[in-house]
């Protein structure tokens, strides 16, 4: 395992004017509680995709408020990550993979050669994120609380793969689920606690831009801004529907020919399958170069996300699977109506008709996004009611507090 160390400076007073000074002053009295306490989150990756995101803003947070927190990272080889991907898949639905001795016994080496490198012990409070480090837990003395956090969904998993993962889960002292659909009933349900994710709305690639700002970015990577711009943000990934997105821009520039497809996402190191369905995505969308493939490894960053997001008519998420989505929670704080299938997180977020659409197949949101271009008031309207809905529950001092109730809640507070 290793420290993450370079992270932004963030102090809380600075969320006042998003967040309302009554919430910063509940999570300034709560922290007071615990100040001192030490505490430390470990996951599988510094940066790609969401948790990594989270806690890159999260943690020098809860440094600012008085709780000496660490983010330490578990080091795998290629093949580890191939496993814990597999599991991710397994997790989220797919019965046809199976887990062999070969599997879980690389995943167990590799969580015990990561104990060896990291004293966790010497924290008050250990909190892990996902399957790949869950089996920390068997390597220590634990005389903390531990608490495992999954990011997933978890709605139908593959029950071979649970079963091995739940021996694990079971030995911590809480579990954290984005919704109740995701918890399991074989888990003991006093020991669950429900907490959707955050966007932190100070960060890079949440922050307001200056449209100038915004009209070069568009340049840099030829983007016509005169011309409509339907985005999905999201991993190369078999679970986020890119071949669905693809497919919705090919019909609506039926309509509407001028239309522009972005597809904005990471190469992340945890994600190895990530570079197959990357490749598979390029061939399916041909010399069409109206389409865009934006990535970090062209240069695109959260500065840059942040603008396409905001330059973008309407925000797709056509994920087939999704623990919740965050890019969609970025998307509706940046004024954007989102058309969303009604999966995981995304339904959960988006309220149909209000605040974007929620659609089952790749027909309905051709309409909807045909729609949304042709009723640019509407779509305006709509994305301003997503950002107040984002700014009431999914903002990271939100997500803050609700961590402070859990950690006071162990010494009978929260």
């Amino acid at each position: 395992m290793f420290p993450v160390t370079k992270l932004p400076q963030r102090r809380i007073e600075d969320y006042s004017t998003v967040a309302g000074k009554g919430a910063i002053l509940r999570i300034v009295e709560k922290a007071e509680k615990l100040s001192g306490a030490r505490f430390v989150h470990v996951n599988s990756t510094p940066y790609g995709g969401g948790v990594a995101e989270i806690l890159s803003n999260l943690v020098p947070l809860m440094n600012d408020i008085g709780i000496m927190t660490e983010w330490w990272v578990i080091e795998g080889n290629d093949e580890f990550f191939n496993v814990t991907k597999t599991f991710h898949n397994a997790l989220q639905g797919n019965k046809d993979l199976k887990l062999t001795q070969e599997m879980t016994n690389l995943y167990l080496k590799t969580n015990e050669e990561n104990a060896k490198s990291a004293e966790l012990s010497e924290f008050d409070y250990v909190l892990i994120h996902d399957p790949q480090p869950a089996a920390l837990i068997d390597f220590y003395e634990k005389k903390q609380p531990w608490i495992w956090r999954c990011h997933i969904d978890l709605s139908d998993p593959n029950r071979e793969f649970w079963e091995f993962l739940r021996q694990y889960v079971q030995k911590y002292d809480r579990y954290i689920f984005h919704l109740p659909e995701y918890v399991q009933p074989d888990l003991n349900p006093e020991k669950t606690v429900i907490m959707p994710p955050s966007i932190d709305p100070l960060s890079e690639k949440n922050m307001e831009l200056k449209e100038s700002e915004v009209l070069k970015t568009l340049e840099r990577f030829d983007v016509d801004p005169e011309r409509p711009i339907i985005t999905q943000v999201a991993r190369f990934d078999p679970w986020k529907g890119v071949f669905d997105v693809i497919d919705v821009y090919r019909k609506v520039k039926e309509k509407i020919p001028g239309v522009q497809l972005l597809l904005v996402g990471v190469m992340a190191a945890d994600d190895p399958e990530g570079w197959v369905y990357f490749e598979k995505t390029l061939r399916k969308i041909g010399e069409d170069y109206d389409v865009k493939v934006l990535t970090n490894l062209t240069g695109v960053h959260a500065r840059e996300v942040n603008a396409f997001q905001r330059a973008s008519d309407v925000v797709l998420q056509m994920s087939i699977r999704e623990g919740f989505g965050l890019t969609v929670t970025e998307a509706m704080w940046k004024g954007k109506p989102v058309v969303g299938r009604a999966v995981g997180g995304i339904k959960f977020q988006v309220v149909d008709g209000e605040t974007g659409f929620l659609v089952r197949n790749v027909s309905e949101a051709v309409e909807r996004v045909i729609y949304l271009l042709k009723h640019p008031e509407e779509a305006g309207l709509m994305g301003m009611k997503a950002r107040e809905r984002v700014r009431e529950n999914f903002l990271i001092t939100k997500h803050l507090e609700r961590y402070l109730d859990l950690l006071l809640s162990f010494s009978g507070e929260g």
